[in-house]
């Protein structure tokens, strides 16, 4: 097989398994054991999607987005260029950010992993948001309608709203599950990577809120 040939395939294997990382994440994350040049290269662009609909999804359960039609220059056209543009680049950059984090606290419990798989599990472990963009907003936004994206809607406190945190839960259950598995430690081991990475996060938010950044 030719050089074009298995790119190609190394390509379609990678992109198969943004999807089946729902179904057999054990499987998808215990590949991610090779850092190989080529594996990161094929796997670059589903994660690139993973992460890119993921801060949608994430963008769309912020307050901003419950008060964006406040504004009367608002229309669904705009929330739309909004939630693609804003949430995308926002999922971008929280990857490279919570990525680097994940490392350092994979460092602090004795990883000898890079940076990149670091970033790449995390890309592979936000699945669930990439979905709920899919299977959770389209129903929420056609119960509420316009009301989602307006402070005091008739619809304001929708008990859907919750539901998006079982998404959530769901994407860091998986993040445990691959950090377990890339680096072959117990489920404690995993879990406390997972925490102090979570927790340095909340303290850096936390401090850019008390210094008005």
């Amino acid at each position: 097989m030719d050089t074009g040939a298995q790119d190609t395939s190394l390509d379609r294997e990678w992109l198969l398994r943004a999807l089946l990382v729902l179904q057999s994440p054990r499987e998808v994350f215990a590949a991610l054991r090779d850092d190989s040049e080529d594996a990161a290269r094929a796997r670059s662009e589903p994660i690139v999607a993973l992460v890119w609909l993921a801060g949608i999804a994430c963008v769309l359960a912020t307050p901003v987005a419950g008060r964006v039609l406040d504004d009367v220059e608002f229309d669904s056209l705009l929330i739309a260029v909004w939630a693609f543009l804003g949430g995308g680049l926002f999922g971008i950059a929280v990857y490279f950010a919570a990525g680097g984090v994940l490392q350092l606290a994979g460092r602090v419990l004795g990883t000898r992993g890079t940076y990149r798989r670091a970033r790449h599990v995390l890309g592979y472990a936000v699945a669930p948001l990439a979905l709920a963009l899919f299977l959770y907003w389209p129903i929420r936004i056609a119960i509420q309608g316009s009301d989602m994206f307006r402070t005091g809607g008739r619809d304001s406190g929708h008990a859907l709203a919750d539901v998006f945190y079982v998404f959530v839960a769901w994407a860091l259950v998986l993040l445990v599950l691959g950090v377990r598995t890339v680096h072959g430690w117990s489920w404690p081991r995993a879990a406390a990577t997972v925490t102090l990475a979570a927790a340095a996060g909340a303290a850096v938010l936390a401090l850019g809120t008390l210094l008005g950044l």
